[in-house]
């Protein structure tokens, strides 16, 4: 049987350096606060939302939530990302995409403050990371991720790095394929992954003989958005699968972009969905928004 690599402990330790991070900074009068904002009624985001405020309880950070009608125009969005960013309540934004087609979501996260892009997607950002002008390393001195910058990595992908790290997964060295080469997980991914010594190859919806690409893989990290993609006749004996697809079927059940009953009698470690990056996204979204308040200072 495979090693499941479950995210609520790696989560748990995050949270509770949060906790008293929040504690001490209440202390001398500062509360944290997170903007929340969402459009429409994408149940994956609804969800993502809920389980976001819910982790904030825990933690102390106080949450606010701007929800918008699919309807909503971008100078709207827009008024609302210039008042979060004129707000001294709130440290961190966190916009839940998918956004309506409409709207150049693009334009919307490039009007977050840097300084409030705990997720780490403005252009501002990822070309701090990309440049190697924001870098990261897995052990400091303290046996604590750490990042020097004043930008923040992109909260999935780092999720996924600190999670491996978390299990001794062996990066350097190793062929790790990614599938997805979205600006959210796909991309800094691969660049995080490259950053640890890995040969990386990334596959997306043009990608030819996939199953063939996967079969190299010591890592398979997969973000596709498309439930059951991967099955075990792609995988490699002894590979280490990450999932990090999110999708609620029609019956409700929610499920990852691998077949976890065939690729788990194949692999040596996989993550279970839900309960695997889920959680340690949302707990280093709390990481950075207090890394904010703590910057204010």
């Amino acid at each position: 049987m495979p090693i499941k690599m479950e995210g609520m402990e790696v989560a748990e330790r995050i949270r509770e350096k949060v906790r008293q991070e929040v504690s001490i900074l209440n202390s001398i009068g500062i509360d944290v606060g997170l903007a929340l904002l969402l459009v429409g009624e994408n149940l994956s985001s609804k969800q993502y939302l809920s389980a976001t405020v819910k982790a904030c309880s825990k933690t102390g950070i106080t949450p606010y939530e701007y929800r918008f009608h699919e309807n909503v125009t971008i100078n709207e969005l827009l008024n609302a990302v210039r008042a979060i960013n004129n707000d001294e309540r709130i440290h961190g934004l966190l916009v839940f995409f998918p956004l309506p087609k409409r709207i150049n979501g693009r334009k919307i996260v490039n009007s977050i403050l840097p300084e409030k892009d705990i997720d780490g997607l403005g252009s501002t950002s990822i070309g701090k990371f990309a440049s190697e002008e924001s870098t990261f390393q897995l052990y400091s001195k303290s046996d604590e991720p750490t990042i020097r910058s004043l930008g923040f990595l992109p909260c999935t992908p780092f999720g996924v790095i600190r999670l491996l790290e978390h299990y001794k997964v062996e990066i350097r060295g190793k062929h790790a394929v990614v599938i997805g080469k979205s600006l959210a997980v796909g991309k800094p991914l691969s660049l995080m992954l490259l950053t640890k010594e890995a040969t990386v190859t990334i596959c997306h919806r043009e990608t030819k003989n996939l199953a063939e690409v996967t079969r190299q893989a010591d890592i398979l990290c997969v973000a596709a958005g498309k439930p059951n993609l991967i099955n075990g006749d792609m995988v490699k004996e002894g590979a280490v699968v990450v999932d990090i697809g999110i999708n609620i079927l029609d019956n409700g059940k929610v499920t990852g972009d691998v077949d976890f009953e065939s690729v788990s009698k194949k692999s040596a470690l996989i993550t279970p969905v839900p309960g695997g990056i889920g959680p340690v996204t949302i707990a280093i979204l709390l990481e950075n928004t207090v890394k904010s308040a703590k910057a204010r200072l």
